[in-house]
Parts: C-alpha cells; structure tokens; sequence
C-alpha cells in the first residue's frame, strides 16, 4: 500500500516534463523569490507566488496534485486581497479555496480533457461579458479598487474555475484574459501603493502578484497548447 502511494506521487510530482517545462518553471520560481527580494515585507505574498506557480503547472499538465498546491495558494491569496480591499478577488479567492477539494475528487488520474461545441462556445463568452458587466456595477458600488479588473477576476475567474475543475479546455481561453486583466490591476495597484495614492496593502505583497499573474499568463498560454494536444491525442486514439 505504501509502494502505491509513493509511486503515484512520484509520477504526479516528477515524471513526464519536457526541458522546456522544467526551464520555465525555475524561471517563473526565481521571479517570485526576486520580487520577495525587492519588497521583502509580504512573505504570505512570497508564499502566495510560490503555491501559484506550481499549482498553475502541475494544472497545466492536467494532474490533480495541483489542487494541494492550489489550496495553499487560495488561503494567501484571500488573505492578500482582503488587505488590499481586492474585494472581488477576496470573494473569488474563497470560491477557489472551496473549489480544491472539489476539482481533486473530480480529476482523474490521467491527462483526458473535454471540449464544448462551437456554438456553446460562444454562447459562453457572451455570458461571460454580461456577467463582467453586472460585476462591475456591484463592485463599484461598494468601493473596491479598479472594478472594472476587479470584476474580470470575480466573475470571468467565476466561470474559467468551473470550466477548470471539469477539465474543459475551453479553460484556459478564460485564463488567458484574466491573466492579462489581473497584471494590469495588480501593476496599477502596486503603482498606487509605491506613490502612496493608497494605503491599504503592502508593496511586497502586491509585487508579488504582478510576478504571479505574469506567470500564470504565460503558463496559461502554454496549457492552452498543451491540453489542445492532449485532445488530439485522445481523438487520435
């Protein structure tokens, strides 16, 4: 029983990368360390990076262990936007805390991922901008910062996460779009915070999630490719 334990977290944890993967992923670790390094007052933001890049990885590569690693990130990353009166990322943080466990059940042991049509497709990005907008409009009327990202982070976040614990690859397409929003907001944000035009948040900890959220884009660029090519393999089959 032990043997099988091992086995299956070795092949979660270690088999299967390509040079490549492993290159980016000690660069995409290092940036997190570097920001640390620059504003070493946030090491909850420090950790928050850390747990992100892995968790976004092990995602990539479509193996469950990434909710472990997602749960650690989710309980900094609520911590983090709560300071910061990220309120829409705070109420999305605690739907992702909610969503580990869930996508672990969910996830099986191998790399399948599934696909909607093309008219649902669309149907689910123009949901997808209504849904931005009413967030929007909640958002600014109970004063958080930057609404207009901020509501990108709840409600496209929202969808891209139920579309990600049932292994859609249609996922990764919304990722991308938050990815880019969410760095422009936490730039902003880190800007106002280092010119003292907000205090609320520490520079350390906002710096922190611009080096998170420019390699989660980067790495949901990448998964895009790579679940494209596990859906291909399966029909091939």
């Amino acid at each position: 029983m032990t043997t099988e334990k091992k086995s299956w977290l070795y092949q979660q944890l270690f088999t299967g990368w390509k040079k490549f993967e492993i290159t980016y992923i000690i660069a995409l670790l290092a940036l997190q360390v570097i920001a640390y390094l620059v504003a070493p007052d946030s090491i909850i933001g420090m950790i928050s990076g850390l747990s992100g890049v892995i968790c976004l990885v092990y995602g990539m590569k479509g193996r469950k262990i990434t909710f472990i690693f997602g749960f650690i990130q989710t309980i900094a990353m609520t911590y983090i936007a709560w300071k910061t009166h990220a309120y829409g990322s705070f109420a999305m943080n605690i739907v992702y805390v909610i969503s580990q466990p869930i996508g672990w059940f969910l996830w099986g042991n191998d790399e399948a991922v599934n696909s909607f049509s093309a008219s649902v497709k669309k149907k689910l990005f123009i949901g997808a901008f209504f849904a931005w907008l009413i967030g929007w409009g909640i958002l600014a009327n109970v004063g958080g910062q930057l609404p207009y990202f901020d509501s990108i982070n709840l409600v496209i976040s929202l969808i891209a996460q139920t579309l990600y614990i049932f292994k859609y690859k249609e996922n990764w397409s919304l990722w991308i779009f938050v990815n880019i929003a969410n760095l422009i907001y936490w730039s902003l944000l880190t800007y106002r915070v280092f010119t003292g035009a907000v205090d609320v948040g520490t520079l350390g900890g906002c710096l922190s999630q611009v080096a998170l959220q420019a390699a989660l884009l980067f790495n949901s660029i990448y998964a895009n490719k790579v679940w494209n090519d596990y859906e291909s393999s399966t029909e091939n089959v």
